[in-house]
């Protein structure tokens, strides 16, 4: 069954209502188009789908172009065939659906940063599994209040603002849209005790902190995409609470990797959570001695199962590991530190140039906004680091700047890391989720070197 709303109550009643009737629930955001709903719909081969009356319109256009979602009901709406006026026809209680541990309970599609986005299937002994692994390393009670930006159709937020809080017996506040200054309201009137949120509106909030009063919130959730340690610190400054960095990802269902509290090293993703092992591999799949960079291999109570991908399954899982694409080194102390994604990884002249790493010293200077930085062809060089930069307002988009971020970057990492091009944009390619479609900027370059080759 396919669910579409915002982060709202209904969507969530929704959710766990087609769990109880022994169905198989299918997330989707509330941005999807019709062209992206038809592949879900068809990939997932969805039969039902329960949706918000005010996004109906791309539903019912991907509707016409497939036989396969056979009917469509609306919820938050007064029409007599809707939801609310079914429910109301209904008993109160109903018998739950016996089910399997290992029947599945949702299908989750992963959000495109990489490309064509691939349906991941989960039981329902994930959703437990997960609910007792991440959670622990948080000292959660039921007198929490959750609050956060993920939408419950991405795994990330599902576990933070909807399983985790449940299993606990807190309460969750669910926002349909979130901007910085919106959530950290929000925290202020709830007095909401944990956030889940991404790296970018953690930077953006704690410009806006010292506005609001925020001493209930005692907890802060990282996940989506690598933290930069500028990010992690001008929060800190901002409200005296270490961000709990974490690499999940929607193959895995959640967080498999992480630190809080005293065990928190910034800049350090973190190390493998109780019920999880990891390791740094090379191509052969062999691990590599510490603090050489190489692939991240994962394993422990939940992993990937593609939905009809036979071949991307033999690549993601390997030997019984879960390979998620991630460059990382881990230390002596066994702790994992993220380098890039392993197509984010710049080979230029020999070097091997991290592209988060040179964001994160980007995002350090005062004129930038936000940024992403990619390889891109070079007759002389292989690649070089390009950065596609959003400048703050007020800032010159010119070559006095380009100059200046230049020599910044140089500054604080290696300068061989500094980036050759810079090219000024108004905003940066996302996922509905969103994380920064990388793939998208050196599609992009590659294009263009090839139209400009001799």
């Amino acid at each position: 069954m396919l669910l579409r709303d915002a982060n709202t109550p209904m969507m969530a009643a929704c959710w766990f209502a087609v769990l109880k009737a022994g169905a198989i629930a299918v997330g989707t955001m509330p941005l999807l188009r019709a062209r992206e709903l038809h592949y879900i719909i068809d990939k997932a081969k969805v039969r039902y789908a329960l949706c918000a009356e005010d996004l109906a319109a791309e539903l019912d256009a991907a509707r016409q172009q497939t036989a396969t979602l056979e009917k469509l009901v609306l919820f938050r709406s007064e029409r007599p065939d809707g939801l609310e006026a079914r429910m109301a026809r209904q008993p109160q209680r109903f018998a739950n659906v016996i089910t399997s541990h290992d029947d599945v309970a949702l299908i989750a599609f992963t959000s495109g940063t990489t490309g064509a986005a691939k349906g991941t299937m989960h039981f329902h002994r994930d959703l437990l599994a997960i609910c007792d692994c991440f959670p622990k390393l948080l000292t959660l009670d039921p007198d929490d209040i959750f609050c956060g930006s993920p939408p419950l159709a991405f795994t990330f937020g599902l576990g933070g603002l909807l399983l985790f809080p449940m299993r606990v017996g807190a309460s969750t506040l669910l926002l349909p849209k979130v901007t910085a200054e919106g959530l950290l309201q929000a925290i202020q009137r709830h007095r909401c005790t944990v956030c889940f949120t991404a790296p970018t509106l953690y930077r953006a909030m704690a410009e806006l902190a010292r506005n609001f009063n925020l001493a209930s919130l005692k907890t802060c959730v990282s996940a989506g995409e690598t933290l930069p340690l500028p990010v992690f610190e001008a929060w800190q400054r901002a409200t005296g609470i270490k961000i709990v960095d974490g690499i999940g990802s929607t193959e895995m269902l959640h967080i498999f990797i992480s630190a809080a509290g005293d065990e928190i090293r910034p800049g350090a993703t973190g190390k493998p959570i109780p019920g999880y092992q990891a390791m740094v591999v090379d191509e052969a799949g062999k691990p590599v001695p510490p603090d050489t960079v190489g692939r991240l291999a994962v394993r422990g109570p939940t992993g990937c199962r593609y939905l009809d991908m036979p071949e991307q399954q033999q690549k993601y899982v390997q030997n019984g590991w879960n390979l998620t694409g991630d460059a990382y080194r881990c230390d002596g102390d066994g702790y994992f530190w993220y380098q890039a994604r392993t197509d984010d990884m710049i080979v230029s002249a020999g070097y091997n140039i991290s592209g988060p790493e040179v964001e994160a010293a980007l995002l350090d200077h005062p004129k930038v906004l936000e940024c992403a930085v990619v390889g891109s062809p070079d007759s002389e060089r292989g690649e070089i680091v390009k950065a596609f930069v959003v400048l703050r307002p007020g800032a010159a988009a010119d070559e006095t700047t380009r100059t200046a971020l230049q020599d910044h970057v140089k500054a604080v990492i290696a300068p061989f890391k500094y980036p050759r091009a810079i090219e000024f944009v108004a905003a940066l390619p996302r996922t509905e989720t969103g994380k920064i479609q990388r793939f998208r900027l050196r599609e992009e370059e590659r294009a263009h070197a090839a139209k400009t080759a001799p």
